[in-house]
């Protein structure tokens, strides 16, 4: 048998905790200062939740970045964007520089901080912004499961003896990006009520639409299954269900809102390293 491939990312799975997702969007916007003239672009829009409210806050329809076709054809149902485009957010540079480059929970699917966040806040308009949220839940039950089963139960395609955390320390991106503008950087853990979804965990019903995607595009259906059933088990002692079946699962994102001084951008090296 082989794994099955790679998939696009499912809208619906994806929107069911949607007021989960949308709130550190909302405030990491609350913290953004008014903007100069220019475009407003969502780097990973996805869907396109957060348009509508990009849009309001800041009297501009944004443009919406997304690799996800399946994505992208919710967002344009939205009507919140002046224009939306398939692209790799890795790779993505703008025709034109904008006023604020917003990107809520994607970066932390992107490699090389390093690089990438002194490119973006590089292109943006004088006194523009970059404003970033992602999850830093690696090392909490939800996502550590993820990796000690896989290694346990599938040896042969998991090995995480040499792995790090996408996202740094907080620390970390305050001595990146404190030199390249006014900075604030701030840790928020969210509790999140999660109710009951059928049979299995609550976790996982929350998990399955992201964190699990690449570790089940490995794995054959059958080997999926016994990969959900060992996970569940474990979630069971990780986050005790309540009597209704729901669970209490504590979640931890990373937000930064970057307002770029044109001059320290000039007088910053191109890199730095992150360790």
């Amino acid at each position: 048998m082989t794994a099955a491939p790679q998939q696009d990312w499912n809208p619906e799975t994806y929107a069911r905790f949607r007021g989960f997702r949308l709130r550190p969007a909302l405030d990491l916007m609350a913290q953004i200062p008014a903007l100069p003239p220019g475009d407003v672009i969502d780097l990973g829009c996805g869907a396109g939740a957060v348009g509508p409210a990009l849009a309001a806050r800041f009297s501009r329809a944004p443009i919406g970045i997304d690799t996800s076709p399946a994505m992208l054809a919710k967002a344009r149902d939205t009507g919140a964007y002046a224009a939306l485009h398939e692209g790799d957010a890795s790779a993505w540079a703008p025709e034109t520089p904008p006023a604020l480059i917003f990107s809520n929970a994607l970066c932390h699917w992107l490699p090389d901080h390093a690089a990438l966040f002194p490119r973006l806040a590089r292109a943006l308009a004088p006194g523009g912004t970059l404003a970033v949220q992602m999850p830093r839940q690696y090392g909490a039950p939800s996502h550590a499961l993820l990796r000690e089963l896989a290694a346990r139960l599938y040896p042969d395609r998991f090995d995480y003896s040499a792995w790090q955390a996408p996202v740094a320390a907080p620390e970390v991106y305050h001595g990146l990006l404190s030199p390249l503008g006014a900075l604030q950087l701030w840790e928020t853990r969210y509790l999140q009520h999660l109710p009951a979804e059928g049979a299995g965990h609550p976790v996982q019903a929350f998990t399955s639409a992201t964190a699990m995607r690449p570790f089940l595009a490995k794995l054959t259906e059958e080997e999926a299954a016994t990969y959900r059933a060992a996970y569940d088990a474990a979630l069971a002692g990780a986050y005790p269900r309540a009597a209704d079946g729901s669970a209490v699962m504590p979640f931890l994102r990373l937000f930064f809102v970057l307002t770029v001084a044109p001059k320290a951008l000039e007088e910053t090296p191109e890199t730095t390293r992150i360790t």
